[in-house]
C-alpha cells in the first residue's frame, strides 16, 4: 500500500493507492498556518488515520511519500526554498521519520506532479516529462522513465527563477522577484505576476478569471495582454525544450485551466526552438490539483 501526502499552503491531503495504483482512501485537513510543530502533528495524524482504514496491513506494508513546496537540502538535510516559510531550515524528514518510526521519501511538489502524470496521467507512456505548476508561483519538475530527477543541488526543473529569455522592450518593466533576482519568469507567469503586469499596463481586474473573461468577451486590452502572456509562456518553455527536449510538457495549477494556452503557446514557441520540427506536446494535467498527492505516493515506484 502506498501513502502519499501533499503538503500545501492551505491544505494537507493524504491518499492511499493499492498495488495497482487505484485510489482506495483520501482525506484532507487545513494546513496549520506558520506552525511547524502543528504541521508535523497533522501529517502524523493523517497517516495514522489512513493506516487505521486497513487494519490487516502491517506497518511495514505502507510506503510513505510526501510532496512539499520546497526541497530537502542535500548539504544539511534541512528544508530550503519553501513557499511555506515555517518549514525552512527545519529537519522535516528526520522529525517525521522519528514520529512515524519508519523511512519516508520527500520531494518537491512539482516533481511529484511530474511523476504522477508520467505514470498514469496525461504523459503516460512518455520517457521525458517536464511538469509545470502555474499558480501563486511557478514551479517545475522533471520525470525520466517515471522517476524523479532531483539533480545535484535538489533544484532540477526550477525554471521559474531563470530570467525571461529573448527579452524585448515589449515585455515591459524589469521587476524584482522575492528570491532576490530580477526579471524571473515567475514575475511574468505566476497568477500574481500576471495580474501585476496587466495592472501596470493600465488594466483593471481583480482576478485571473476576470482577465481571461474580459479577453474572451472582446476587450481589446485584455486580448492583447493574453496574447503577450502566451508569448511569455512560449519563450520560457522554449528555453526548457532547447535544453531538456521533453516528450511532453504538462501544465497544472490554476492558470492551467486557461484552455487557449494549449493551442496558442505551441504556435508561438516554434520560432524559439532550435529544431526544424517540434514534437513536444503541451497538455493539461489529467489529475489536476490531485496529481501532486498521487505523485507523492508514487515516489516509491521502482
Amino acid at each position: 500500500m502506498r501513502l502519499g501526502i501533499d503538503l500545501g499552503g492551505t491544505k494537507v491531503e493524504i491518499i492511499a493507492l493499492d498495488d495497482a495504483g487505484t485510489e482506495v482512501f483520501r482525506h484532507r485537513e487545513n494546513t496549520p498556518q506558520g506552525n511547524y510543530v502543528a504541521t508535523l502533528e497533522v501529517i502524523t495524524s493523517l497517516i495514522k488515520r489512513a493506516k487505521n482504514q486497513f487494519p490487516d496491513n502491517k506497518n511495514s506494508a505502507f510506503s510513505i511519500g510526501i510532496g512539499i513546496p520546497g526541497a530537502i537540502s542535500l548539504k544539511t538535510g534541512l528544508v530550503k526554498n519553501a513557499n511555506s516559510v515555517c518549514l525552512i531550515g527545519q529537519p522535516f524528514q528526520a522529525d517525521l521519520e522519528k514520529s512515524l518510526g519508519q523511512t519516508i521519501r520527500i520531494n518537491n511538489d512539482a516533481n511529484c506532479l511530474a511523476v504522477s502524470e508520467a505514470i498514469d496521467g496525461a504523459a503516460a507512456g512518455h520517457r521525458v516529462v517536464f511538469a509545470v505548476i502555474l499558480g501563486t508561483g511557478v514551479g517545475g519538475g522533471i520525470a525520466i522513465n517515471q522517476q524523479v530527477l532531483t539533480g545535484a543541488n535538489a533544484i532540477a526543473g526550477e525554471w521559474g527563477h531563470n530570467p525571461m529569455p529573448w527579452r524585448t522592450e515589449k515585455d515591459g518593466s524589469i521587476l524584482s522577484c522575492y528570491c532576490g533576482q530580477k526579471d524571473c519568469i515567475e514575475t511574468f507567469l505566476s497568477g500574481p505576476g500576471m495580474l501585476n503586469r496587466y495592472q501596470l499596463t493600465g488594466g483593471i481586474v481583480e482576478s485571473v478569471e476576470e482577465l481571461v473573461l474580459k479577453a474572451d468577451n472582446g476587450n481589446l486590452s485584455a486580448q492583447q495582454f493574453m496574447s503577450q502572456y502566451e508569448q511569455w509562456l512560449a519563450k520560457s518553455l522554449a528555453s526548457v525544450i532547447n535544453i531538456l527536449d521533453p516528450d511532453v510538457i504538462v501544465l497544472a495549477g490554476g492558470l492551467s485551466n486557461i484552455q487557449r494556452l494549449y493551442h496558442n503557446v505551441p504556435e508561438y514557441w516554434q520560432q524559439y526552438i532550435f529544431s526544424d520540427q517540434v514534437n513536444t506536446q503541451l497538455v493539461q494535467a489529467k489529475y489536476g490539483d490531485s496529481s501532486g498527492v498521487r505523485g507523492a505516493a508514487w515516489l516509491w515506484n521502482e
